[in-house]
């Protein structure tokens, strides 16, 4: 049987910074692992999630996992919902798309401070660009299901975020802990890694495989 996982990255990055997950995730489920990357500044989320959206229906495999990082994971919410939208560009692909578990790692879902605390800088807007669409609008996301979906959140406070001004309650660096609550997700897990740090971490990686694995956080 034939495995993917495809990885969705951040903002400001390409998916290099993957390299070491995406090695541990392919040893540990036998899996092929990719990176969709995309204009995270240049594009809004919603036609970044059309492009990967019609990239992941040109994969063929038995199994299609998906692992985001940070506002990766909005562009895979993005996909879902749209894909809900009758007569919509992605209309039914979500649903259309091989068996497979997500897992979202340091996502802001419902805002981020750090976003609107940088857009009060001057040429803060700028280095946001498009992306701004979605990460300054605080929402009450819920994931609607149609495959398991697991939530790791860090608390280790060291990051960027920190420059912007204190923070205060529990934070990776760069997003605080509520930001990354889903409800309806499968399970949310904590874990002491900073926001940059996700992708390195390999108790992250091996908390990401078992997820992927058996649908449940290790």
């Amino acid at each position: 049987m034939r495995t993917v996982v495809v990885y969705v990255h951040g903002l400001w990055l390409k998916g290099g910074e993957s390299f070491l997950l995406r090695r541990r995730l392919s040893r540990a489920l036998k899996a092929e692992s990719r990176v969709f990357p995309y204009p995270s500044v240049r594009t809004g989320v919603a036609d970044n999630a059309v492009a990967l959206g019609r990239y992941l229906q040109a994969i063929k495999t038995d199994s299609l996992h998906l692992v985001a990082h940070s506002m990766g994971g909005l562009v895979i919410l993005k996909l879902f919902e749209l894909s809900l939208v009758p007569q919509g560009p992605l209309a039914g692909v979500a649903q259309g798309l091989p068996p497979g578990r997500i897992v979202l790692t340091g996502s802001p879902v419902r805002g981020s401070r750090s976003a609107e605390r940088l857009v009060r800088l001057p040429l803060g807007r700028t280095l946001l660009g498009s992306a701004a669409e979605a990460l300054l609008v605080r929402s009450e996301p819920r994931w609607p299901g149609g495959r398991d979906l697991g939530v790791i959140a860090g608390d280790q406070p060291v990051g960027l975020g920190r420059l912007l001004g204190r923070m205060g309650a529990p934070n990776d660096g760069t997003v605080w802990l509520d930001e990354t609550d889903l409800p309806g997700a499968a399970e949310q897990l904590r874990v002491r890694v900073s926001h940059s740090g996700m992708v390195y971490s390999a108790e992250v990686a091996r908390q990401v495989a078992a997820f992927l694995k058996d649908g449940r956080f290790s």
